[in-house]
């Protein structure tokens, strides 16, 4: 890991090192362009506190594979066969359960449940390796100036660093949008998400259970074995006494919710919880300046869509730098990141208006809208072909798919 003491320039300057910013990094080095990672050095102790874990669906597992990471995930993921969506709530209507299977669409799996702690360790090492590559390693950048010949960042140390174009990828607090000059929209939910991991007597088959509660929902993915991780989305109330009661305790409440699907929980690891909100930006880049991953889009854990729309923009900027370059045009011009936005702008907003909307209606005690939600799930579960575009779109297979998010893209020697 480089520990610059003076502004290197290189052609591309990435802000930020969760798994969006550092396969952004992966991926242009790929591309065969040079790459300085901006960004706080990692941090052991941070990623052993780190409860998530990320449902990646195909597109994002070939991405991986293509960048070279994870090539023996088998032995640390667990793979999404099927996922099955019941109507948890009280009231006069409920939507009939829902069951999807990969095999419906000729797939043997959706996808694969992985920890986050595990999947940046393997980025992290992937992007330390990689000779095209250069990360400087800093609390974060304090400011972002436009100077003659592309972007400089003011480091919290004092240190600047320049570069052609940015990619930020620093999460929700970015102040990449405003230097850019886009305007960002944020909100919150009345909601808090308690993620952990337990251990079930009965297995999981490979099956995702999403339980749609009167204050969100309640979601299962499979682990390696007879484990689950747990996204549990409660009012803050609930969450609260949900945190502060012991481990037994969980178990016995997860269960009684679960109706002994999974069986008898009889492990359940630390718990950690997260308040839900919601961020949209109107424009993915510009001024030489584009947005990535939870900078760009941020949207409620329903349907597992985040972290997967974040690989699809790096993957999709990657796409769109790599041909300028070709064409021997400027990297960072607005026509590259107009074509950046056009590629993945219609995809983000439809995404994150159904998950928006979805996560509204659970929390409308309205008949109208419970009349809606059961309607919408019965025409799913009684027209195959639209369960097929269903299960093909919320995989990311409709539409535009990034040359590195193809299976077995060729792709050069670090």
């Amino acid at each position: 890991m480089a520990n610059l003491t003076s502004s290197e320039p290189r052609s591309i300057a990435v802000l930020g090192a969760g798994p969006v910013g550092l396969a952004t990094a992966l991926a242009f080095a790929t591309h065969e362009l040079d790459v300085l990672l901006v960004a706080p050095a990692l941090d052991p102790a941070r990623l052993a506190d780190e409860r998530r874990t990320a449902a990646l669906f195909g597109p994002s597992i070939d991405f991986l594979d293509n960048l070279g990471v994870l090539a023996h995930r088998t032995a640390v993921s667990a793979p999404i066969r099927a996922i099955r969506i019941a109507d948890a709530r009280e009231g006069l209507v409920h939507a009939p359960e829902m069951a999807f299977h990969a095999r419906e669409i000729g797939r043997e799996a959706f996808g694969s449940n992985i920890s986050n702690a595990v999947l940046v360790k393997a980025l992290a090492d992937a992007v330390m390796a990689h000779g095209r590559i250069t990360w400087i390693s800093t609390p974060g950048a304090t400011a972002i100036t436009h100077a003659p010949g592309g972007i400089q960042l003011k480091l919290a140390e004092g240190r600047t660093v320049d570069a052609r174009l940015l990619a930020a990828a620093d999460g929700r607090l970015s102040i990449a949008p405003r230097a850019a000059g886009i305007s960002v929209r944020r909100w919150s939910y009345p909601q808090v998400a308690i993620a952990t991991t337990f251990h079930h007597s009965r297995p999981h088959r490979d099956t995702v259970i999403e339980l749609h509660g009167a204050h969100g929902p309640l979601t299962t993915v499979p682990l390696a074995g007879d484990s689950s991780s747990l996204v549990w989305v409660e009012t803050p109330d609930a969450a609260r006494a949900l945190l502060d009661i012991d481990a037994e305790a969980f178990a016995a409440h997860l269960e009684e919710r679960l109706q002994g699907v999974l069986g008898t929980i009889d492990t359940v690891g630390p718990r950690a919880s997260y308040p839900l909100s919601a961020l949209a930006a109107s424009r993915m880049g510009a001024s030489a300046i584009a947005l990535l991953g939870e900078a760009a889009h941020v949207i409620p854990p329903i349907g597992a869509q985040g972290l997967n729309l974040g690989l699809r923009d790096a993957a999709a900027l990657a796409d769109c730098v790599a041909d300028a370059r070709t064409r021997g045009a400027d990297i960072a011009s607005d026509e590259v990141l107009e074509a950046y936005h056009r590629m993945r702008s219609i995809d983000v907003a439809a995404r994150s208006a159904s998950i928006d909307a979805l996560n509204r209606s659970l929390l409308a005690d309205m008949l109208p809208v419970d009349v809606f939600r059961s309607l919408t799930a019965r025409l799913i579960a009684g027209l195959h072909p639209l369960r097929q575009l269903l299960m093909h779109g919320g995989m990311g297979y409709v539409g535009h798919l990034p040359r590195l998010m193809r299976p077995n893209a060729p792709r050069p020697s670090p």
